[in-house]
C-alpha cells in the first residue's frame, strides 16, 4: 500500500492506495496505527476480488456473515475510525457492485483488493472514542478519547 499525508486548514488527511491482494480493514487500521490517527471520517472507492459484509443480528449480538466470492467494484464505502480500547479502528460499511448491476452491502469485515482501494481518510477532533454499549455489544461513539 501507499499513503501520503495532506494539509487541510489544520486536518490532517491521508489518502491511501491498498494495493492488489491486501486485505483493506488491515491496511487502512495500519495506516492508521502508524500515523496516529484516532479520529476520522472514511470513504473509498475501488475493488475487490472477493469480500465478506455482515449484517448486525439484534439478538445474537453479532455479525450474520455475508460472503462475497467474486469480482466488485466498491461503489461507496463510508465510515469512521474511532478510539477502540486504545487503538484506532475502522468502522465501515460497504455498498458492493456486482456484474449484472446487482449490489450487496453491509458492515466490511473483509475485502481482498482488486486491482486498487483509494481511501480517504479526514481527521475530524482531537479525540473520538467508541465504548461497548452492554444494551446492544457495539462500540458506539462516545464523543470523547477517556476510558
Amino acid at each position: 500500500m501507499r499513503d501520503v499525508e495532506l494539509a487541510d486548514s489544520g486536518r490532517r488527511v491521508v489518502v491511501i492506495a491498498v494495493e492488489r491482494g491486501e486485505e483493506a480493514v488491515a491496511a487502512v487500521n495500519e495506516v492508521a496505527r502508524r500515523r496516529g490517527i484516532s479520529a476520522a471520517q472514511v470513504t473509498a472507492v475501488g475493488g475487490f476480488s472477493g469480500a465478506e459484509v455482515g449484517y448486525f443480528d439484534r439478538q445474537d449480538r453479532d455479525y450474520l456473515r455475508i460472503p462475497v466470492s467474486e469480482q466488485v467494484e466498491v461503489l461507496s464505502l463510508v465510515g469512521d475510525i474511532a478510539e477502540v480500547r486504545g487503538e484506532p479502528a475502522l468502522h465501515v460499511h460497504a455498498v458492493l457492485g456486482r456484474r449484472d448491476g446487482s449490489t450487496v452491502g453491509g458492515h466490511l469485515l473483509r475485502g481482498e483488493v482488486w486491482p486498487t482501494l483509494e481511501v480517504v481518510v479526514t481527521e475530524v477532533a482531537a479525540s473520538l472514542a467508541k465504548r461497548v454499549d452492554p444494551e446492544t455489544g457495539v462500540a458506539l461513539l462516545t464523543g470523547t478519547a477517556e476510558n
